[in-house]
């Protein structure tokens, strides 16, 4: 069975955008789009409730997908759209969806003046749990936000992409999480900016301010380690062009500093059996919270 983009739809503004930044990257990958919509079973004396009649109940398990694929049909005529509606919990139902996905896709509210996400229980639970790469989008118009400037400063799809950002843990490279970073450059046809930051030891910390040349080591040792690192890579991939930066300080404050002239920002979370609680790991939760580009955390060993 080939793998899909799937989406998960509400009807939100937040879920409608994640739908169109799916369509194109399912046009990107050549690959379907699927259209999830969940429906949560109310307590049976709500459902007997007038404003919760049969027809409404109707309307939002079977209308809202079809309506959503019909449109997305007509504005991305060249990819293949599928839609389904499930009875369930989001969560649940939405990290299930995703074992058969290349990558689940889901919408994230923006924080008004401030720049990020406001990312909601089931959005964390599925990035949480999931074991296929999750997209979290925010509730704006994503094409424009994700190309360069044109000459009269308007940002469109004619323009091309804006890079791809990596954020890199080089004591622990995972070899999922860069690939995907690679090949997301290369279907954008864009560059690929890798971002580590580091802080040093404890011992080490006391001491510096007061001999430059200990940090500048320690800054020299940890840029050619990440150079190591993605060397490999870089000939696995030669036709991508790759900015490597080796930051002291936060690596998350980094990688949102980052993100603000990325096109796609790629993140890991290491998979843990445990079922309980959402552990993304520090880093990736301060990404997908402020992060101003759509998000994807790849979950690796």
């Amino acid at each position: 069975m080939p793998r899909t983009v799937t989406v998960g739809l509400d009807g939100s503004r937040e879920s409608r955008a994640a739908a169109e930044w799916a369509a194109r990257e399912a046009d990107l990958r050549d690959l379907p789009l699927k259209i999830v919509h969940v429906w949560e079973p109310v307590p049976e004396p709500m459902a007997q409730a007038p404003l919760l009649g049969a027809e409404t109940r109707q309307h939002w398990t079977e209308r809202l997908p079809r309506e959503a694929a019909e449109g997305i049909s007509l504005r991305h005529p060249r990819v293949e759209v599928i839609s389904e509606h499930v009875s369930g919990h989001p969560a649940d139902v939405l990290a299930e969806a995703a074992k058969n996905a290349e990558l689940l896709v889901l919408g994230s509210r923006g924080l008004g003046g401030i720049g990020g996400f406001m990312v909601g229980s089931v959005s964390l639970s599925v990035v949480a749990h999931a074991e296929r790469p999750v997209v979290l989008v925010r509730a704006l118009e994503q094409a424009a936000d994700e190309h360069e400037r044109d000459p009269a400063g308007v940002p469109s799809a004619a323009t091309p992409f804006r890079p791809v950002v990596l954020g890199l843990d080089i004591e622990r490279p995972d070899p999922a999480l860069i690939e995907f970073a690679f090949d997301a450059a290369v279907r954008r046809n864009t560059s690929l900016r890798v971002v580590h930051g580091w802080n040093p030891p404890p011992y080490y910390a006391l001491g510096m301010p007061a001999d430059p040349a200990l940090y500048e080591g320690l800054e020299r040792g940890r840029s050619e380690a990440l150079a190591e690192v993605l060397r490999p890579w870089r000939q696995k991939f030669p036709d991508v062009a790759v900015v490597e930066e080796s930051c002291h300080g936060s690596a998350g404050v980094h990688v949102v500093d980052a993100a603000r002239e990325a096109s796609l920002v790629v993140v890991g979370r290491r998979i843990r059996r445990n079922p309980f609680g959402a552990h993304i790991g520090h880093v990736t939760h301060a990404v997908v919270h402020h992060s101003t580009a759509p998000v994807v955390v790849v979950p690796h060993g």
